[in-house]
C-alpha cells in the first residue's frame, strides 16, 4: 500500500520552514530554500490540516511556550542514525552536549564522527533537536543549516519561557 506523502510550508524566525508527513507522523522538517531541502514532488499533497499539531507546536516553541514537542515523528534512516535521533531527544531544552558525548551515550564511545554525521542527516530539525549538539570546546561546528542558524536556536532556548 502506497501511503501518501503530505507537505506544507510554515514561515519561522529561521526562514520558511517545508514540513513533511507520511501515515500521519512528521518525516521531514527543513529550511525551504536551503540546499539540504528535497524539491517538492508533483506527487506529494499540499495539506495544512494533516500537519496542524506540527504547525501549531512549532509556532509555540518560535513564541517561547513550548519546550518539548509531542509529535509522532518518523524520520527514515539507518538503524544507527535512527539511534542517534532518538538520543537526540534525550537532551533538555537549553542544554548542550558534544559529540563524544552522544557517542558515549549510544554506547559507541568512538564514533563521534559517525554520529556527527548521523546529526548533520536529520531530516526532523528542531523537533529532533540535533541544534544542541557542540564540539568538545564548546564551539558550534557545522549545523546542517548553517551556524548562524544554531546559534539563533541555542539562544533562543536559553531565554525565559513565555509560560510552559
Amino acid at each position: 500500500m502506497h501511503t501518501v506523502t503530505r507537505y506544507t510550508h510554515a514561515d519561522s524566525p529561521l526562514g520558511r520552514l517545508l514540513l513533511v508527513g507520511r501515515g500521519g507522523a512528521l518525516a521531514g522538517l527543513y529550511v525551504a530554500d536551503h540546499d539540504r531541502a528535497p524539491s517538492v514532488d508533483p506527487a506529494w499533497v499540499e495539506d495544512d490540516g494533516a500537519l496542524g499539531a506540527v504547525l501549531e507546536q512549532l509556532e509555540q516553541y518560535f513564541a517561547g511556550a513550548r519546550r518539548r514537542f509531542a509529535l509522532r515523528v518518523e524520520p527514515q534512516g539507518t538503524p544507527f542514525q535512527r539511534h542517534v535521533w532518538h538520543e537526540l531527544t534525550r537532551i533538555g531544552y537549553g542544554r548542550t552536549i558534544s559529540y563524544g558525548q552522544l557517542a558515549q551515550r549510544i554506547g559507541r564511545p568512538g564514533a563521534a564522527r559517525a554520529v556527527g554525521l548521523a546529526n548533520g542527516s536529520n531530516p526532523v530539525s528542531i523537533v529532533v533537536p540535533c541544534h544542541r549538539v557542540i564540539g568538545a570546546d564548546g564551539s558550534l561546528t557545522g549545523y546542517g543549516w548553517g551556524t548562524d542558524r544554531k546559534d539563533w536556536l541555542l539562544r533562543h532556548e536559553q531565554r525565559e519561557p513565555v509560560g510552559v
